[in-house]
């Protein structure tokens, strides 16, 4: 199992790849797959020859920023990994793409055959501006922009937290162990929860996001990041099916609709209340995209009214 780069992991590449290439130049790109190159101009070859001058994190996108205001952003998407080899060192055949720097070669992989991770290339900032979802950053907002975000539209929690209009870089695994720390349920509503439990979650996002980027930047200890999952050992609910909730004890449970899962605790977030009904099946199928590319894909739909 793998999973989706969510902020505390994209945090973590960008820090390791900020330490290894800014100030270096790129010397040359291999694209080995047709699928991953989404944009057409400028040419990835635009950014031959030039020096990275800062890597940020894009909601779940790494951005690398170049001389001249050139932009190469990267999108792993579900399955995409990224490697880190010393210069001189050979790059293996199944790689989508290599990027060879004066200090070492970053090589971009997908497990399985579905060709979702992407490369997209952006002339300036505007350009740049126009991938972004435009979520909050949660660890950069005050609990009255993190309300305005929820509250903007009445959707399950679920889906408000992984919603990248709403919010950035938060996705399936991290939005369960949010939930989990609020004590709320992930079907519960946005627009009728109380003030209090509004900043009871926020809250619990900051914490979480801190408390995980912290345990990967710890576990990493300035090495390039290679195991890069979703499903973590000492997460509370993610992934966690039938295994004891380590609050309470109970057994943790999940939804399932379409692509999606959820896990969560129903003795601590739905007052025992186990949440699997017809009313909830039509619930999730109104709310929830059936896939997680369609998720990723909301900034260009019409905005939920």
């Amino acid at each position: 199992m793998s999973g989706m780069p969510e902020l505390p992991d994209v945090t973590i590449y960008v820090e390791a790849l900020s330490s290894r290439t800014v100030g270096r130049k790129l010397n040359r790109i291999a694209i080995r797959s047709p699928f991953l190159l989404r944009s057409t101009a400028p040419p990835v070859e635009a950014v031959h020859g030039r020096t990275v001058r800062e890597v940020r994190r894009l909601g779940k996108r790494i951005a690398i920023g170049f001389d001249g205001d050139l932009w190469l952003t990267l999108h792993l998407m579900i399955a995409g990994r990224l490697h880190w080899r010393a210069a001189g060192t050979k790059v293996p055949k199944n790689v989508l793409a290599s990027f060879e720097f004066d200090t070492g070669t970053l090589t971009l992989t997908e497990a399985g055959s579905q060709h979702r991770a992407s490369l997209h290339m952006a002339a300036d900032e505007i350009e740049l501006r126009e991938l972004d979802a435009g979520g909050i950053d949660v660890l950069n907002s005050d609990p009255g922009a993190f309300a305005a975000a929820l509250l903007s539209a009445n959707h399950t929690l679920k889906r408000a937290l992984t919603d990248p209009r709403l919010f950035s870089g938060i996705g399936n695994a991290y939005s369960d162990e949010i939930l989990h720390a609020a004590r709320l349920s992930p079907v519960a509503l946005t627009q009728r929860l109380t003030a209090g439990e509004v900043e009871r979650l926020y809250r619990a996002a900051r914490a979480t996001l801190v408390e995980w980027t912290e345990r990967l930047r710890a576990e990493a200890r300035g090495a390039f990041p290679e195991k890069v999952t979703a499903f973590r050992e000492g997460m509370s609910v993610h992934g966690r099916h039938g295994l004891p909730c380590p609050r309470c004890g109970a057994k943790v449970l999940r939804i399932r609709y379409a692509a999606n899962e959820t896990n969560y605790c129903a003795a601590c977030q739905t007052g025992g209340k186990l949440l699997a009904d017809r009313a909830l099946s039509r619930l999730l199928r109104e709310d929830w995209p059936r896939t997680p590319d369609e998720l990723e894909a909301l900034k260009f739909a019409r905005k939920s009214t």
